[in-house]
């Protein structure tokens, strides 16, 4: 399948929009169903340290990194630094409290990531994670993010809608789950700009990470590139 990239209706309602609110709920049960906080689980796991400091770009309402944070918490109950950007974060205040409880101190970033990648200031990080959100990017456009975040952080993670036809068949069945109109549509629209193979790996700037690529489950594509 050719890498095809289209516009996402969720990216155009207002976050306030009932469709757009009950897409994001959709959305968990999605990530639920391809197991991506496992993926990333064992892949934060599998890092040479623990980080103390994470920046999870795209970060949305920021309840996907709060499950995976409490799975890391039972690794590590050390306190962490916690980043969540996003051009128009919908994070809660029941989900920062939440965070709280784990000794985690969240600071939300509205911030657009691509400019966020050029500035010279960034505050570095231990490790920069991302979740259903790099296909929303031209091949140019994650070259000169990666470039930033590489220049940021010692390790990035990321788990990304998985290209090939049983994931498109899958992607048009979410009705199956209750997922509204916005939903059905965007999954379908996410599979095709999804990746595969090594094309992640073909756009990371090579120099001092070690990079692994490959399928994560039934849905979903793995990347991983830690600072040697």
């Amino acid at each position: 399948m050719r890498r095809v990239l289209e516009p996402e209706l969720l990216d155009s309602l207002p976050p306030d929009d009932p469709a757009a609110i009950r897409s994001r709920a959709d959305l968990r049960r999605v990530n639920w169903c391809m197991r991506n906080d496992t993926h990333l689980f064992k892949a934060i796991r599998a890092l040479p340290k623990p980080p103390r400091s994470i920046l999870e770009i795209g970060a949305g309402d920021g309840t996907f990194l709060l499950r995976l944070a409490r799975r890391l918490y039972r690794l590590n109950s050390n306190p962490v630094q916690l980043y969540l950007l996003d051009k128009d974060p919908v994070v809660s205040a029941r989900t920062l409290a939440e965070y709280r409880e784990l000794g985690w101190s969240a600071e939300v970033v509205r911030e657009n990531v691509l400019r966020w990648s050029d500035q010279r200031d960034r505050e570095h990080v231990d490790l920069v994670i991302a979740n259903l959100f790099l296909h929303h990017f031209s091949e140019n456009d994650l070259r000169g993010l990666f470039n930033g975040v590489a220049h940021t952080c010692d390790a990035f993670v990321a788990c990304e809608p998985r290209r090939w036809r049983a994931s498109l068949l899958g992607s048009q069945l979410l009705w199956l789950i209750g997922c509204n109109y916005v939903t059905r549509h965007d999954a379908v629209v996410s599979v095709r700009a999804g990746f595969n193979g090594s094309e992640l790996t073909k756009l990371w700037p090579k120099a001092g990470f070690q990079v692994a690529e490959g399928p994560a489950g039934f849905a979903s594509h793995l990347f991983v590139a830690s600072r040697v």
